[in-house]
Formats: structure tokens, C-alpha cells, sequence
């Protein structure tokens, strides 16, 4: 499903975790709508052959990888403070990056559950780290990724050291970043920053991120492959359409939500926000927890 964007020239993007799926085809998009795209990517080699890949569609794109680990809080600090040093502004921040679904549980080099400190807490300290160049443009956006699958977040356990689930980890780590876009839209709202906090989710995108899950050891989990594979699904580039309407429609409200019309598949609509999404209470607490976990606050990066 193509997406037709209006023109982001004299744009400069960010997108997560773009060598492939919904990201490298957000990133596609964008640059040929005529922004500048930095591809934030783990494994330099990939993103490098998916530039390639852009670059046969969109020739004349302005696009080039640049290595961050958002498993790694060093490695986005590192990123985030080589963009500052260069000063351009950043006009959208696509939060897109994830892993699905480890079968055993793992850890970042930090200490935390890999699925919860990959797709949450790294996005939430790069983000944060961004700040000071989102604000400096005209009409800044961050998009963050969720998912429709979400599960509860349990503060006592976030780190999953008492009991492990594949697929609660990964739903945990989802409705973390629903909360996360909504909790940042009421914070620009009560700090009067110039800033627009947007969610979406791809529906069921054909993409690799369950299978990448395995790289790091143990057994897929069959029941779940399954029912990810017998489920309808579009394309990576339909999976990316949501995010892309969030990320340059000029129809957006402060904590949208988008996602597939049907739920799983279709084009790109306004989403129903799950009732634990909306707990304002919950995206607060999960928010001063995210800060004293990584270190980085909102009033440090605000200085």
C-alpha cells in the first residue's frame, strides 16, 4: 500500500530501527517526500544495504545511516549528543525501533529486560535526549510506536525478575509506549512546549521483527508464530502507513492515536485508545519511573 505524504522538504527525520519493516519503508517514504532522513539503525552493514535499497526507488533521496543501540543508554547518549553538536533542528522523530517476543528472557547491557528497556526505555531516553533539537524546530513531531497488543504494566515486577512471558514482555513494553506518547503530549502541554506527541501501531505487518526475537537464543514459541502467521496481515509499508500519517498529516491532535482501519489491516485511520492507555495516573508513575531508570529527566534536558 503506497502512502502519499505531503512534501517534507527542508525536513530533517529520525527513524528507529529502519534497515527493514515498518521503518525502513517510513524512511523511504519521507525521503521521498524530500527530508532529510537519518536512518538510526543497531547493525550499520543492514542499514546500509536498506539505504541501498531506498536509493533505487528514490534516487535523489537525502538519507544516510547512523549507528544507535537503543538496548544501550551510552550508545543513545553518544548519538543524541553528535546530532546536538551538529545543531540542526528535528522536525520528526519516529520512535519505531523493537524486538517481539524473546522466547527466554534477556537483559540490555544495562540491566533491563531487553523487550522493555529496547522498545520502552530506550525511546523514552532518546527522546528525552532529543529534545533540545526537536524544540528548536518550526513544528515538531515524535511518533511512537506501539502495538494492538498490550499488556498490563506491573511496577512491583517491571523488569520481569520474577516470572517471565514472551508475549506479556512485549505487550508491556507496547502499552509502555502508548502511555509514554500520551504522557509527553500533557507535558507539552503543561510546559507550553512546542511539541506534538503522537502514538500509532502497524496493525499485523509482514515484517521480521517476530523472527529477529529469536537472535538472541531459545526456541520460537510455536503457538504464537502460528497465530502471528494464520492472522491477516498487509504489508511492512501498509504496517508503516500510520505512523506516517501521524508523522506529516496536517489533521493531527496532540496525543493521536493511528492505526489500521480494520484493526490488524486496511489504511490508516484514527485508533480506539485501550482504557489502560488512557490512565493518566499509570503514564506518570511508568514516566518518573523511566527517568530514574535511565538517569535521564525531563528538567535536565530542558536546562
Amino acid at each position: 500500500m503506497a502512502t502519499t505524504i505531503p512534501s517534507q522538504a527542508d525536513k530533517l527525520a529520525v527513524v528507529t530501527g529502519s534497515n527493514s519493516g515498518t521503518g525502513k519503508e517510513a524512511a523511504r517514504a519521507l525521503a521521498a517526500a524530500g527530508a532529510s532522513v537519518i536512518m538510526a539503525v543497531r547493525t550499520v552493514e543492514k542499514g546500509e544495504a536498506a539505504r541501498a535499497d531506498i536509493l533505487k526507488t528514490a534516487p535523489n533521496a537525502d538519507i544516510e545511516v547512523r549507528r544507535v543501540d537503543l538496548a544501550n543508554l551510552n550508545s543513545i547518549k553518544e548519538f543524541a549528543e553528535q546530532l546536538i553538536k551538529e545543531g540542526r533542528p528535528l522536525d520528526l522523530l519516529l520512535n519505531n525501533a523493537g524486538v517481539m517476543m524473546l522466547p527466554e528472557r534477556h537483559e540490555t547491557i544495562d540491566g533491563f529486560e531487553t523487550q522493555f528497556g529496547t522498545n520502552f526505555l530506550g525511546h523514552f531516553a532518546l527522546t528525552l535526549r532529543l529534545l533540545p533539537l526537536l524544540l528548536k524546530a518550526k513544528a515538531p513531531r515524535v511518533v511512537t510506536m506501539s502495538s494492538g497488543n498490550q499488556a498490563p504494566i506491573d511496577f512491583d515486577d517491571l523488569n520481569w525478575e520474577k516470572r517471565y512471558s514472551a508475549n506479556g514482555a512485549y505487550g508491556r513494553s507496547k502499552l509502555a509506549d502508548l502511555l509514554f506518547s500520551r504522557q509527553l503530549a500533557r507535558v507539552a502541554e503543561a510546559k507550553g512546549l512546542n511539541l506534538i506527541s503522537l502514538g500509532a501501531h502497524p496493525g499485523n505487518a509482514a515484517t521480521s521483527i517476530y523472527d529477529n526475537g529469536t537472535q538472541y537464543g531459545g526456541k520460537p514459541i510455536l503457538v504464537l508464530r502460528i497465530a502471528w502467521k494464520i492472522t491477516p496481515r498487509h504489508s511492512a509499508a501498509a504496517g508503516a502507513a500510520p505512523m506516517l500519517m501521524a508523522a506529516t498529516s496536517t489533521g493531527v491532535e496532540q496525543a493521536g492515536y493511528y492505526g489500521p482501519r480494520f484493526g490488524l489491516i486496511g489504511a490508516p485511520a484514527v485508533a480506539k485508545v485501550s482504557k489502560a492507555g488512557q490512565d493518566p495516573e499509570v503514564a506518570a508513575q511508568l514516566w518518573a519511573e523511566a527517568e530514574r531508570l535511565t538517569g535521564v529527566t525531563l528538567e535536565s534536558q530542558l536546562a
